[in-house]
C-alpha cells in the first residue's frame, strides 16, 4: 500500500479544518445554551459565552420557579406523550407499510399516490379541521389529539420510510414461511418486522425527538397547567407582569435537550442504518 502524498496530506488536513469549523458553528448554540443557564440576569448581556462566576442556583430555580409544580411533573407529561405516541407510531407505520409493501389489494397504487400526497401536505392546512373535529369529540384540553393519531398511521413519512425498507427484504423469506404454513400476520410478525429493527428504531426516535419538541399541538389542545409539557412550561417563564429569570428559563431549556441527546446517542447506529438502507437520502 503506497503512502500518503504530501498534497493528499495537505487537502486531508484542510477537509479536517472545514469540518472542525462547522462542528464549532454548529454547535456553537449549544454552548451557548449552556453558558447562560450559569449566569445571573445582570450577566446576560455580557459577550461572554461563560461568565465569571457560574451560579447553579439557576438549576434549582428554574425546577421550582412554576407554583405548585415542579419541572418534574412537567418532564413526566412530555415523557408520557412521547412514549405512548412513538407506541401507537411504530405499530400503525409498521402494519400500513407492510400492508403496501407485501400484500396486493385493489387500488393499491391509487392509495399509495394519496399517501405520497398527504406527505407534501403542509400541517398549517389541517389545522382547523383537525380542532374542530376534536372539539366534537370534547377532546380539547386533554392529551388525547397528541396521542390518538399516532395510533392511525398519519405520518406518511414514516409510513414510507418502512415501506422502503420492507421492500428490501427479499420475498424469498415470505415464500418460505408460507410453505411452513405461516400466514400473513406471522409473516409480518415472525419474518418481516424483526428484520426492520433499524428502520422502527429509526421511527420511534424521530416520532419521540418531533412530539417531544412539538409546540403548536400543545399550544392548541393542552389548557390545563397540570397537563402542560415542557414547551409550554418553558413558555411560562414569560411572563410579562414580572421580570423574567433568564437563567432559570435556559438552565431548564438545558435540560430539556437531554432526554433526545441521550436517545440519539444510544441509537445513533440503529437511526443511521435505518437511513441509509430505505432510500432516504
Amino acid at each position: 500500500m503506497r503512502g500518503i502524498s504530501m498534497n493528499e496530506k495537505i487537502q486531508l488536513g484542510w477537509r479536517y479544518l472545514v469540518l472542525a469549523l462547522g462542528s464549532l458553528l454548529m454547535i456553537y448554540p449549544i454552548l451557548w445554551l449552556a453558558g447562560s443557564s450559569v449566569k445571573s440576569n445582570d450577566a446576560m448581556t455580557s459577550m461572554r459565552l461563560f461568565p465569571e462566576t457560574w451560579r447553579w442556583a439557576n438549576f434549582a430555580d428554574g425546577w421550582q420557579a412554576i407554583p405548585g409544580f415542579t419541572f418534574g411533573h412537567f418532564f413526566f407529561n412530555s415523557f408520557f406523550i412521547a412514549g405512548v405516541s412513538v407506541i401507537g407510531t411504530v405499530l400503525s407505520s409498521a402494519i400500513v407499510a407492510f400492508g403496501f409493501a407485501r400484500i396486493v389489494f385493489p387500488l393499491r397504487s391509487f392509495w399509495f399516490a394519496i399517501l405520497m400526497l398527504t406527505l407534501m401536505l403542509p400541517t398549517q392546512v389541517t389545522l382547523v379541521p383537525q380542532y374542530i373535529l376534536f372539539q366534537s369529540f370534547d377532546w380539547i384540553g386533554t392529551s388525547l389529539p397528541i396521542i390518538v393519531p399516532h395510533f392511525l398511521a398519519v405520518s406518511p413519512f414514516f409510513v414510507f420510510l418502512l415501506i422502503q425498507f420492507i421492500r428490501g427484504i427479499p420475498r424469498d423469506l415470505d415464500e418460505s414461511a408460507k410453505i411452513d404454513g405461516c400466514s400473513m400476520v406471522g409473516i409480518a410478525f415472525r419474518i418481516v418486522l424483526p428484520l426492520c429493527v433499524p428502520a422502527l428504531v429509526t421511527t420511534a426516535l424521530f416520532c419521540f425527538i418531533w412530539t417531544w419538541d412539538d409546540f403548536l399541538a400543545q399550544m392548541l389542545y393542552l389548557t390545563d397547567t397540570a397537563k402542560y409539557t415542557v414547551p409550554l412550561a418553558l413558555r411560562l417563564f414569560l411572563d410579562n407582569s414580572s421580570a423574567v429569570t433568564w437563567g432559570a428559563m435556559y438552565a431548564m431549556a438545558l435540560l430539556s435537550i437531554v432526554p433526545c441527546f441521550l436517545l440519539f446517542a444510544f441509537a445513533q447506529r440503529y437511526f443511521v442504518e435505518g437511513i441509509a438502507t430505505t432510500g432516504i437520502k
